[in-house]
């Protein structure tokens, strides 16, 4: 039976007529492409928009939209003004998912293994999340800063600001009210949430 199969296929494909191309002459009236090409079109509005000023106003809406975005960043969903202040700890270990290697492919974790990265570096200097938009929560921060980092800061506040876009670091850190200061204690996070 198997056999019969394609000997079956090489007949049937063996009586089927050929198929060929044969010129079949206008059938119906042609006409040239009436569109215009889109880049002629973009470009032109472009240009249009340059000489109106509408394309520098849109250039200030969006560079205003941006700025906005960065110095009033939307408030993290959950996380709100300290009510009944809170201490808790962190434990910062995990279990690998995935071997890491050095950048010459040397193993220096393996998959599976349990890793505190605490065990491997410091926390440097503390944390401090707040909400930038209250001026007790500001005020706490650098008053926390500036007894944390001294004169030097004392001087300029000039520091690094991150904003917690989106709540990754509030919500991998358990916090649910700011502000809150995070700092090392041994192998593990002390998450303190404070009343402004």
């Amino acid at each position: 039976m198997s056999t019969l199969l394609p000997l079956l296929a090489l007949l049937l494909v063996g009586w089927m007529p050929a198929v060929r191309g044969d010129e079949l002459g206008v059938v119906g009236p042609t006409y040239e492409i009436a569109e215009p090409d889109l880049l002629a079109v973009i470009e032109s509005r472009l240009k249009r928009m340059a000489q109106t000023g509408e394309l520098a106003r849109k250039q200030r809406e969006h560079r205003d939209r941006v700025v906005s975005a960065v110095e009033k960043p939307k408030p993290v969903p959950g996380v709100q003004t300290t009510v009944t202040p809170r201490r808790f700890f962190l434990d910062p270990t995990w279990v690998l998912d995935r071997d890491i290697r050095t950048a010459d492919g040397a193993l220096l974790f393996a998959r599976g293994q349990k890793v505190n990265p605490l065990e491997h570096v410091s926390l440097r200097e503390r944390l401090v999340l707040f909400d930038g938009r209250d001026r007790r929560q500001v005020a706490l921060a650098r008053q926390t800063v500036q007894r944390s980092w001294g004169l030097r800061l004392m001087r300029s506040w000039k520091r690094r600001v991150f904003y917690d876009q989106g709540g990754n670091l509030t919500r991998r850190l358990g916090i649910r009210q700011v502000p809150a200061v995070v700092s090392q204690d041994g192998k593990r996070l002390r998450i303190d949430e404070i009343r402004p």
